[in-house]
């Protein structure tokens, strides 16, 4: 019989999450600007998708690793904790080192260096993100599930808005050059990145320090496990052959609900995988009206230089893109205050289905607010003169926020209630293959939509994310949640 699970405070959850917060302050820095420094650096339009193949990659790697080491870890800093701390100083060095990748030309060319500093990057967010998903499930109790992982969404959100804000206020209001010759990084992208990795640190020793996990026998107790059985099956040294083994069991074996959530999740990653690489350009040429022949690598290496008005055009549109996923960030922040209660109310397939599909026509209106009058706009810590179209953008945010809102949100609270508590950090890791596993295959496939289908217009691949959106939308009604007492 399980023992009753201490009820949490508000406090309390937020300490749990609150070191997510700066995770995702890197992570909408690199998100935001990696597509921006790795053109910077020469990389062509259409391979980009193919250097962002790194982060799933790293996902699908490290995620599953990580949850099963910190399913058998129990030591001073705690369960989880560790691997959170680890992460988060391996990922503040990739931060700080990524955009000096010209300084290291003496040893290999910036922009591969560029590419194995998004892998670290990518390896040590992973490291975080999965102990992070798995913690606030073993430390709130099912009551206050949509609760924690509410608050999780929202701390994810703020750190996101400022996060993808810091490039364009680093520019227009603290002065730092946003322009950038090819094999350069700008100034207001290098210090982004500098403040990015210091914030990470310092919320990731938030939470290591202000969160106490329980120690074994609580938590099992609170699970309804025996925890002497449960030391005696981990005392077992078993052969690699045999974990392997067991692993791609539990895989098959998955639970019904994390099955059904898979497909919900492979349409809406692709999608979301899509959005992060190519948003720049796509707005750059369709919203600026920079010509496609301006990201071609081999157009742009029989040119001296490249033109002034040209390179500008390229930075305004690189900051508008931190102001848009910044705007999608404060909307999910907003809708992750009420999604709790929304998903209490009238039931979590219904949230999730109706965030995912606005969120796919906004991606689809994307190709009807082209519009290149000039408009002073004043974003009260500065004014800028921006295309009409750029300010219009502002309005699918608004969808793209909340469908983000709750991907981040509801499929852990429908999914914690059907893993087994001594095997969730590994189910939460195995997970991570739904989504790790859709950008993979974007990456894959992405760029070569692109260039053979798209012809370089990079707009239309922001509409076929909107329709892959509504798909993840339908499939929603699909997934059958577990009963949980």
């Amino acid at each position: 019989m399980a023992n009753k699970q201490p009820t949490l405070s508000f406090w309390q959850i937020w300490n749990v999450s609150f070191g997510f917060l700066g995770v995702q302050f890197g992570f909408a820095l690199q998100n935001a600007n990696v597509s921006r420094i790795l053109s910077d650096l020469g990389a062509d339009p259409h391979q980009l998708s193919f250097f962002w193949i790194v982060a799933p990659l790293m996902g699908l790697i490290v995620q599953p690793f990580v949850g099963a080491a910190s399913d058998r870890t129990w030591n001073k800093m705690g369960r989880r904790t560790p691997f959170i701390f680890a992460g988060a100083i391996a990922a503040a060095i990739g931060m700080v080192l990524m955009p000096n990748a010209p300084l290291f030309v003496a040893f290999m060319a910036p922009m591969i260096f560029g590419v194995f500093m998004l892998a670290i990057m990518d390896a040590s967010f992973n490291v975080c993100f999965q102990p992070f998903r798995a913690l606030v499930s073993d430390m709130v109790p099912p009551k206050q599930r949509n609760v924690g992982y509410s608050i999780q969404s929202l701390l994810i959100n703020v750190g996101a808005v400022v996060g993808s804000l810091l490039p364009f206020v680093l520019t227009n209001v603290i002065g730092l050059d946003n322009t950038a010759q090819r094999g350069e990084v700008a100034q207001s992208v290098m210090w982004a990145f500098y403040i990015g990795a210091t914030v990470l640190l310092g919320t990731v020793l938030w939470t290591v320090f202000r969160t106490k996990e329980y120690a074994p026998n609580e938590y099992y107790a609170y699970k309804g496990m025996d925890a002497n059985e449960v030391a005696k099956e981990r005392a077992q040294v078993k052969p690699m052959l045999e974990r392997l083994r067991n692993f791609f069991s539990l895989v098959i074996h998955m639970p019904k609900t994390m099955r059904g959530l898979a497909v919900t999740q492979f349409f809406s990653w692709f999608s979301l995988f899509i959005m992060w690489v190519y948003t720049t350009n796509a707005i750059t040429q369709h919203i600026w009206g920079v010509d496609k022949k301006w990201f071609d690598q081999t157009y742009l290496s029989t040119l001296e230089s490249v033109p002034l008005e040209i390179a500008a055009a390229k930075g305004a549109a690189g900051d508008w893109v931190g102001i848009i996923f910044a705007a999608y960030s404060l909307f999910a922040a907003i809708f992750s205050i009420f999604l709790a209660k929304l998903a209490d109310k009238v039931g979590r397939k219904l949230v999730y289905s109706s965030a995912l599909a606005l969120g796919g026509l906004s991606y689809i209106s994307f190709l009807f607010f082209q519009n290149l009058t000039p408009v002073d706009v004043n974003l009260l810590i500065t004014q800028v003169t921006v295309p009409m179209g750029a300010l219009y953008l502002l309005i699918p945010m608004i969808g793209v926020g909340i469908a983000w809102a709750a991907i981040l949100a509801m499929p852990y609270a429908m999914l914690a209630g059907s893993l087994p508590a001594d095997k969730t950090g590994i189910y939460m890791g195995i997970f991570n293959f739904t989504i790790a596993a859709p950008q993979i295959l974007s990456a894959l496939t992405a760029g070569l939509i692109l260039k053979y289908v798209f012809d370089n217009v990079a707009i239309n691949i922001i509409a076929l994310a909107g329709v892959l959106m509504i798909f993840a939308a339908a499939s929603v009604f699909f997934v059958k949640e577990a009963e949980e007492n």
